[in-house]
């Protein structure tokens, strides 16, 4: 199967439907991404949001309703099949090994793309050292791209939040994903380090070709960011379109905006 162009539709869902016992955390809800786009998806908490990252990576089985990605049916993905196949994540509470360094969590994302055995890993002889000084060196170019050099040996149970949710995006651009997913990226930032964040998917976007799919309270970046964006509430989708429309929808601002701006 030919990759899509530039534009085209990487992943869609389609019909999704996920419950919990009694509980409907997503009632047929169907939005696509297209390639190389920043696709906000937006609502109040409990809307569903997470659910829906949750069910495009696999951590969740909807009940009914279909995932398309490259074009492809993916719908009954788990973590580790979306990560070999191109979806990395990052998490609303940040998900790092609090005693390792920053550099060594980095190293953790190349773990799929390492093709040595166990054996030879623990080594670190011959061909398993070639191989990790190849990794270390893609690593390394994304401490210099997200400007973290000098934590780079530091312990990330150490470092202040802001740089943690670096870490961590670095983590996932180690995977050198084409979809990446960021579950709530800024919150717990100051205005300094959302801007820095903001900055830095822009630049992974632009530089890297990267597409995004965004989970964020803050309007103000949503509306900065984003080339679309889709609007849960209790699970239903209530809006998708461009910013500037969304803002300015009636269901939008009574469930979640409050005031038209």
């Amino acid at each position: 199967m030919t990759e899509a162009a530039a534009g085209d539709t990487l992943l869609a869902v389609e019909g999704i439907s996920l419950q919990f016992g009694g509980v409907t955390a997503l009632s047929d809800v169907s939005f696509d991404i297209k390639r190389g786009e920043i696709r906000a998806i937006i609502g109040p908490n409990g809307a569903g949001k997470t659910s829906m990252l949750n069910v495009i990576n696999g951590f969740y089985h909807p009940q009914r309703g279909a995932i398309r990605f490259r074009g492809r049916d993916f719908s009954r993905m788990h973590p580790g099949f979306a990560a070999r196949n191109g979806i990395a994540r990052t998490f609303q509470n940040v998900a790092l090994f609090r005693g390792m360094t920053t550099l060594d969590n980095l190293m953790t994302g190349r773990a799929l793309k390492m093709h040595r055995g166990f054996l030879w890993q623990l080594l670190r002889y011959g061909p398993a050292m070639d191989e990790e000084i190849v990794h270390r060196r893609v690593v390394e170019d994304i401490i210099d791209f997200l400007e973290i050099e000098a934590i780079r040996r530091v312990p990330v149970g150490r470092l202040p939040y802001g740089l943690q949710k670096r870490v961590e995006l670095g983590r996932a651009l180690a995977m050198e994903p084409e979809l990446l997913l960021l579950d709530e990226p800024m919150t717990g930032m100051n205005l300094e380090e959302k801007e820095d964040m903001c900055r830095f998917i822009l630049e992974v976007n632009v530089q890297f070709g990267t597409t995004i799919a965004l989970i964020e309270h803050d309007m103000g970046v949503v509306m900065d960011l984003s080339n679309r964006v889709v609007v849960l509430d209790y699970g239903r989708k209530i809006a998708d379109d461009v910013p500037a429309a969304v803002k300015q929808d009636a269901a939008v601002i009574a469930a979640y905006l409050g005031v038209a701006a």
